[in-house]
């Protein structure tokens, strides 16, 4: 975001109004953003929020400021995307690691999951069924990637198709895993959205895969909002970018998480592009120089709504043809790759 101006050394004051603009302008903006912008640092933006805060100017969001009443309506995708930009961006490099050739996954809307989609367009012979325009833009160009659309109907702030159409176009799928965000994530409640349609669609895209995979970055860990869409019990694996020292609730939140039995894999400086990305170029990527895992404590996760050993078939609702296929068709490689994801269980 280039708002047009140089700053050097301003007042307190000066400062707050520029803060103040900058979100009025945008809707949302990290506190990275604001520091960068000011030329200060992330704990006097921080500071200048909470007084701008207190004087009823804007509100506080974990690791950004919204407009005032932010927390009562869904940030629209022009907000969303300057928020966390470098952790979303480290988070689906990551995550596309876990994808290899051949496979086929569903990818939920949302401003980590496209990224994540620029990603798998490096992927050959991957299937995508996705309810986001903006991860199909991803991935329109991608020769050796098939793109299937859900029905439904458009739902402009985040360019994702919902509704009925869209939930019944899943039914009957079958897909290695699901790659989602949401709003936020905690370890009592799991995935969370501000939207009842968003939410509805999500568990749609949950019951068509093996395993389930979030994508959350370290300002949504701790974050309750108002729809469920993934119970922690379901959630797989977690990948996300590693909170600040200061940050005592998103760490408190990863070892919930870690203690439910989810996965966590922490997207460091280093990640790279992944098995997927590295196979289309030759490359070998070191997984300890790409990430560092926090594995789960045994305990008791109940089996996913459903069972390995269901196959693919035509899409509902796709274009003629298009075919899925299964975690099992995959063969011995991929239920190799879904037993490692898979939490230890008592």
């Amino acid at each position: 975001m280039d708002v047009g101006v140089t700053v050097g050394f301003v007042f307190a004051a000066e400062r707050r109004q520029l803060i103040l603009e900058m979100v009025r302008a945008n809707g949302a903006v990290s506190l990275r953003e604001l520091a960068r912008v000011v030329q200060t640092s992330e704990v006097t933006v921080r500071r200048d929020v909470r007084a701008l805060e207190a004087e009823g100017l804007l509100d506080r969001r974990h690791g950004g400021a919204v407009l005032p009443g932010g927390f009562t309506r869904e940030s629209g995708f022009p907000q969303k995307s300057h928020l966390a930009t470098a952790e979303k961006t480290a988070i689906a490099d990551l995550a596309a690691s876990f994808v290899e050739e051949g496979e086929a996954v569903v990818v939920g809307a949302g401003t980590t999951t496209q990224e994540l989609a620029r990603r798998l367009a490096r992927v050959p012979g991957l299937t995508v069924v996705t309810n986001s325009l903006l991860v199909a833009q991803a991935l329109a160009h991608a020769n050796r990637v098939e793109v299937v659309m859900t029905g439904g109907t458009l739902r402009g702030s985040n360019y994702a198709l919902v509704g009925s159409g869209a939930e019944q176009s899943l039914q009957g799928l079958r897909v290695s895993r699901a790659f989602l965000s949401g709003s936020g994530l905690t370890a009592e409640r799991g995935l969370s959205t501000s939207n009842m349609l968003s939410a509805s669609v999500d568990r749609a895209l949950v019951q068509a895969a093996a395993e389930v995979v979030v994508l959350a970055d370290h300002t949504k860990l701790g974050t309750d909002t108002m729809f469920q869409t993934v119970p922690t019990d379901v959630i797989t694996r977690l990948v996300t970018d590693e909170p600040p020292a200061h940050d005592d609730r998103a760490a408190t939140e990863l070892q919930a998480l870690a203690d439910q039995g989810v996965h966590i894999s922490v997207a460091g400086p280093g990640a790279g592009s992944g098995p997927g990305a590295a196979a289309a170029h030759g490359d070998a990527v070191s997984p300890a120089a790409r990430r560092r895992d926090v594995p789960p404590l045994p305990g008791q996760r109940r089996n996913l709504p459903l069972g390995h050993g269901q196959g693919g078939g035509p899409v509902p609702g796709g274009p003629p043809g298009a075919q899925l296929r299964s975690a099992v068709s995959l063969g011995d490689q991929a239920t190799a790759r879904v037993a490692d994801l898979a939490p230890r269980r008592r």
